[in-house]
């Protein structure tokens, strides 16, 4: 027999099924918002695998396509990789949840949530986050730690929570906010030039509306929980830990740190751990297990020194590993036209982090195509792509591909530039950025949005004002306001510090915001601080460096760069156009070397190089679509002779008659001696009779004039 729970969030019900279905997974939860149905599952093993020193946690976001009735397109017709939503979604759910299970927990853990059924007024995203949190509290899995999450828009001047599909159009801001009972655990936001104070409120309501989720959650987690089944822990043993840092000292280890080159720091920890290993195996292997295996030990107990020392460091004395100040961001610079033949490029870097970023330009038509869930959602002709090659940290290894962190930071990017990218009608064409990782040392993704803006203003792309990203990172204390942040966070603090929160934005307000947390959630003063020393580093970027580089974007395009045009038809002249099969409109690509695609709105988009061949095909479909007036002289081409005259096509499928009669001012014996197929004739129409056939005259066409017969064509002659 099951149970159900149900509660009113923003208008709406939200019901959760206990006990109902996957009874063999340690938690599961049916979770219903209006008519949008997920089922979410917590899976745990057993004991740990042998040697992990790591969290195993995996998270899949399921989008199954019938529940929107689709059928999946392609040959198999059934669904294959996770779209890049369904990754992002997932990566959503990870991020708060991931913080707040036991630190030396070594057990698989699997959160699989399966859309089975989409009310696009409810979105199974936030579905998905509150039942992961649901499916986990009543588990036996170790996590006691209740989380809800919620969509915040912003329309017609009016926060609105979980807005519908309609009000998801209209939106200026999508923010998605986990927070457990008392802090905050993830933000993460695509917005249109918000200003910080009505981002903060947003964030608060988000926190208010969580914490009835929290309580609903708690309340089913005392009727339904499990108890939680014990683990292995995972402790490093006290007497081997003090035996080391003893041998290795405060002293040396900061000085070991303290070093303004990652491979100097790295350089410096692998001479201490060797030395350790020499000097100390004999003592730790008497102190240690039987099985221990000392030289993953020592590394264990490296780590946690060198990580209590910088936090010591940074917390305690505001000295950072590399120098700097609290506030100070690494050596800037930025430069475009780095790549000679593409049609916009421009490398940033910010100390060893150095992105490339390169705009492409195509048609309409060369968009991505969506294939998902979201019912508005069917493409995009904007894309950000980032590629975080092995060669970029040191590591020799080959690609196999955008794994999930390349795919949430090419969103990330695609977030934050969005807000400024030129209407289709103001610029239409398609764009794709490249973002190529060549160093990392912390924050790529920011300065992937940093070259991308540059990329962008090189290649001309008209936007409305450039974007600058940093991030934020943090070391906390003994309590909630014992801590500091510091701005533009490297690799070294990124791995010891306590979270990444990435802010990008214009001088206007922020576009994008993305909170990676490794400690158990925020407090609002934290969020508060972010905001100020973000908003204080890209100005300066933007001001002192960005602009500098390139003021404003390029007047004209790339000659690289492919030109394309648009004219606006009547939507009952698109099969005119179109033709049967196509016939038409593969003519006029085949006659003018364009590419043109056509939109149900009446919208046609003529891509070419050639300016000549592009004003033929608009002239070309302007013939299409307007109708022959009586009177007036077209240029056409002949199609077909017959004793009686030749018929001649003014447009593609528009034809008529010049009879044999009307093609010269003298007697004409045969059509043959004045026209052959495939010239090119000028003809005025004389009319278009009750059938609706079109009637020409050559004769009437030409231009009467005093030039001798010997300089004239063969037709002027005749």
């Amino acid at each position: 027999m099951f149970r159900t729970y149900s509660m009113e969030l923003a208008g709406r019900t939200l019901t959760a099924e206990i006990g109902r279905v996957a009874e063999q997974a340690n938690g599961a939860v049916l979770l219903r918002y209006g008519d949008t149905t997920v089922l979410v599952t917590a899976t745990a093993s057993e004991k740990p695998r042998d040697g992990i020193d790591f969290f195993p946690l995996s998270i899949d976001y399921e989008e199954r396509l019938y529940s929107v009735g689709k059928i999946p397109g392609g040959f198999i017709k059934r669904e294959g990789r996770p779209s890049e939503k369904a990754i992002l979604t997932a990566r959503c759910i990870d991020r708060p949840l991931r913080p707040l299970f036991p630190k030396d927990y070594r057990n698989d853990v699997a959160i699989v949530a399966t859309v089975m059924s989409v009310d696009q007024d409810c979105s199974p995203e936030v579905v998905a986050m509150i039942g992961a949190s649901l499916a986990l509290n009543i588990s036996d899995i170790p996590f006691t730690d209740p989380v809800s999450s919620v969509s915040i828009g912003y329309v017609d001047g009016e926060l609105v929570v979980n807005p519908t599909a309609e009000q998801r159009e209209k939106t200026r801001l999508t923010l998605t906010v986990s927070s457990k009972e008392d802090k905050v655990m993830m933000i993460e936001a695509g917005a249109d030039e918000i200003p910080d104070a009505l981002m903060m409120e947003a964030i608060h309501l988000a926190f208010d509306t969580n914490l009835e989720v929290v309580k609903f959650i708690q309340e089913i987690t005392a009727k339904e929980g499990k108890e939680k089944a014990p683990y292995t822990e995972h402790v490093i043993p006290e007497d081997a830990y003090k035996l080391v840092t003893e041998y290795i000292t405060d002293a040396r280890m900061e000085e070991a740190v303290f070093a303004e080159l990652k491979q100097d720091r790295d350089a410096k920890i692998k001479v201490i751990t060797e030395e350790v290993l020499e000097q100390l195996t004999e003592a730790l292997t008497e102190i240690s297990e039987e099985d221990t295996d000392i030289a993953a030990l020592v590394d264990e107990i490296i780590y946690k020194f060198e990580k209590m020392t910088v936090r010591r460091m940074i917390l305690r004395e505001h000295k950072r590993p590399d120098g700097r100040g609290i506030e100070e961001i690494r050596p800037l610079s930025a430069e475009v036209d780095v790549l000679p033949r593409v049609h916009g490029s421009a490398l940033f870097s910010r100390g060893q982090t150095q992105a490339l970023t390169v705009t492409t330009l195509g048609a309409i038509s060369e968009g991505q195509r969506l294939d998902g869930l979201d019912a508005n959602e069917t493409g995009k002709r904007y894309i950000h792509h980032y590629n975080f090659p092995g060669f970029s940290v040191g590591e020799a290894k080959t690609s196999r591909g955008p794994g999930r962190r390349e795919i949430g930071h090419g969103a990330l990017g695609e977030r934050a530039l969005l807000p400024v990218i030129p209407s289709e009608e103001e610029f239409p064409y398609a764009i794709r950025l490249v973002s190529d990782i060549l160093s990392s040392n912390g924050s790529t993704s920011q300065a992937s949005i940093c070259g991308s803006t540059l990329s962008l203003m090189a290649a001309g792309v008209p936007i409305k004002r450039p974007v600058a990203g940093i991030s934020v990172g943090l070391v906390t204390g003994d309590s909630d306001d014992d801590f500091i942040e510091i701005t533009d966070i490297q690799g070294v603090e990124d791995f010891f510090g306590d979270m990444d929160f990435k802010v990008a934005g214009t001088s206007e307000g922020i576009t994008a915001i993305q909170m990676d947390m490794k400690i158990k959630g925020l407090t609002f003063e934290m969020i508060e601080q972010a905001f100020v020393q973000t908003g204080r580093a890209r100005e300066y970027i933007l001001n002192e460096v960005m602009l500098k580089a390139i003021p404003e974007p390029r007047k004209e395009l790339s000659k690289y760069a492919p030109k394309i045009a648009t004219m606006q038809i009547d939507v009952d002249k698109i099969a005119e156009v179109i033709g049967t099969r196509g016939k038409v409109i593969k003519k006029i690509i085949e006659e003018t070397n364009c590419e043109i695609d056509t939109e149900d709105d009446g919208k046609i988009f003529i891509k070419g190089t050639d300016p000549a061949d592009m004003q033929r095909a608009m002239d070309m479909i302007n013939a299409i679509v307007s109708d022959p007036e009586p009177g007036k002289v077209y240029k056409g081409t002949i199609t077909r002779l017959m004793t009686f005259g030749a018929f001649v096509e003014i447009a593609p499928g528009k034809e008529g008659l010049i009879h044999i009669s009307k093609m010269a001012n003298k007697r004409v014996a045969k059509v043959e001696d004045v026209v052959a197929p495939g010239d090119e004739v000028m003809v005025k129409l004389t009319e278009i009779d009750k059938q609706g056939r079109l009637n020409f005259s050559m004769k009437d066409a030409l231009v009467q004039d005093e030039t001798p017969d010997s300089e004239k064509s063969v037709l002027e002659r005749y």
